[in-house]
């Protein structure tokens, strides 16, 4: 049996042994490694004629409108059209009632007959007076009334002539024709109604839509912008319908000219009614579409321009990433200028050449190391203004 007295020295002997054995705990802490460079995409930036174009929201309107009212009164019997199709000019819409206004024209018709008839009977005796009178065998005052009645008959018929002419003409309004080609609304009336004794009753809208007008609104500073330093007279312009629901409508933005501005502010906002113009050959441009409207003005001056994204802001201002000489993002203050959804103008703080960081954004930190990938031709300002059909050289 081991005693006491052996038995602690033992154990200071095992615990010596595995002090040995154990390795140091600051050899076991490895230094940290630096994370790999980040690969990001680069465009660099230079003063360049850029093209610059105004976005405004707006809404459509068709270039004609044209309220189809009933003209006489009577009993609608006909609605000859659908709701919302295409009707050509000319085209039968609605029929009223048209029996009091025959017997109307066929009254009239008859009063002209029966003039006509008593015309004849005067003219008649007026030649059977006449030599009468020339041989003094019957009175000149018998033959002066003779005269006098055919003269008052034949003022009676003009004035038949003209109740039959009024009384076609009424009765053509009870067929009511589209007076323009043009998309046509709803029927506002039904048939059986009785329409146009109190007033001329509404039956139905008739838009003309091909072309459409597209109604904006730019500030009086805008306006300003536009007068003094726009290239062209007449002004282009694109329509655009947004894609709310994922691309599922897909329609190309359509080009038209800037035809109309106000030549008043209005009080309330401060803007200025300007209206483009834009063909719609297929009709798929609603009236009342909330639309955007993008307005050329220039291509003659040098702007530094970056897309939009790239610039970001905290509590020092603007500011974006650049790869510097070292391959590290180094953080840029700037002051913004002009800015559209496609570029953003960099008044101040950038210098022409630089590679401006325009991915992962979210993972750049001041002096990280970075790899840049040169991407300018395909994603540039003027490349995006390019695939966009929106450069001057389209």
């Amino acid at each position: 049996m081991i005693g006491k007295s052996h038995l602690l020295p033992l154990c200071l002997g095992v615990c010596l042994a595995l002090s040995a054995c154990s390795p140091d705990k600051k050899d076991s802490q490895e230094a940290p490694q630096a994370p790999p460079p980040l690969p990001v995409e680069t465009i660099t930036v230079q003063k360049e004629q850029v093209p610059i174009w105004l976005e405004y929201t707006g809404k459509t309107e068709a270039t004609k409108r044209i309220e189809v009212r009933a003209r006489v009164s009577g009993t609608l019997e006909e609605v000859l059209f659908d709701d919302g199709d295409f009707v050509l000019k000319g085209q039968k819409l609605f029929v009223i009632e048209k029996t009091s206004y025959q017997a109307s024209l066929d009254q009239a018709q008859a009063v002209l007959e029966l003039d006509n008839a008593s015309l004849k009977l005067a003219i008649s005796d007026v030649e059977r007076y006449k030599p009468l009178v020339e041989k003094d065998l019957a009175p000149r005052a018998t033959l002066d009334q003779y005269v006098a009645k055919a003269n008052e008959l034949r003022a009676q018929i003009k004035s038949d002539q003209a109740a039959i002419r009024e009384a076609k003409l009424t009765l053509s309004y009870t067929d009511i024709h589209a007076p323009e080609s043009g998309r046509i609304g709803r029927k506002q009336v039904d048939v059986g109604n009785i329409v146009g004794y109190s007033e001329k009753t509404l039956l139905t809208t008739i838009i003309f839509d091909d072309p459409m007008y597209a109604y904006f609104n730019p500030s009086e500073e805008d306006f300003q912008i536009m007068r003094q330093h726009k290239s062209k007279q007449i002004m282009d312009a694109k329509v655009r319908v947004p894609d709310n629901r994922g691309h599922l409508v897909k329609r190309e933005p359509y080009r038209g000219q800037v035809d109309f501005g106000d030549n008043r502010v209005d009080r309330m906002t401060g803007t200025i009614t300007m209206r483009a113009i834009v063909p719609n050959q297929d009709h798929d441009i609603l009236e009342g579409t909330f639309v955007y409207v993008d307005v050329f003005v220039s291509d003659k001056s040098k702007f530094m321009m970056v897309p939009p994204s790239v610039v970001m802001e905290d509590q020092q201002g603007s500011f974006l990433y650049i790869v510097d000489p070292d391959g590290k993002a180094k953080r840029v203050n700037v002051t913004r200028g002009f800015e559209s959804r496609f570029y953003l103008q960099i008044k101040d703080g950038l210098q022409e050449g630089s590679q401006v960081i325009i991915s992962g954004l979210q993972k750049i930190s001041q002096g990280r190391d970075v790899t840049g990938k040169d991407v300018t031709a395909e994603k540039g300002v003027m490349a995006v203004m390019k695939q966009q059909k929106m450069a001057p050289t389209e």
